[in-house]
């Protein structure tokens, strides 16, 4: 299977900046797209930046300008560079494998079952 490990989150102030990556193992980089996601305490899951093997980004309109969704793949690593951090993108974020299309659709706010792999998330605190 695909085991996903994600670090780099912490505290920071408001307009502070953060790099979160994910070690991604087992992964076949054509199989699936990679994405980051968040998860606030009583709030839905949101999708914020997706992957395509190619190198082709998408990301969710309150993210797109501020963060960059990249990889490193001869390290099996996805980053996610947070700049610009406000107090509301407080949250759990987590990483994940899985189809690029329902992934991609997610960022507009559609309905994503999670089908594919998910790491244990890692939590951003952004204080005003």
């Amino acid at each position: 299977g695909i085991h996903l490990a994600e670090s780099g989150g912490g505290s920071v102030e408001s307009g502070g900046s953060l790099k979160l990556s994910c070690l991604v193992d087992g992964y076949t980089w054509r199989s699936y797209c990679l994405g980051w996601f968040r998860q606030a305490p009583g709030k839905k899951r949101e999708g914020v930046a997706v992957i395509r093997d190619d190198g082709r980004a998408s990301y969710a309109d309150f993210v797109r300008g501020r963060f960059t969704i990249s990889q490193d793949k001869p390290k099996n690593t996805l980053y996610l560079q947070m700049n610009s951090l406000k107090p509301e993108d407080t949250a759990m974020y987590l990483c994940a494998a899985g189809p690029c299309q329902e992934m991609e659709t997610s960022l507009s706010g559609a309905y994503y079952d999670g089908f594919g792999y998910w790491g244990q998330g890692t939590q951003v605190t952004v204080s005003s």
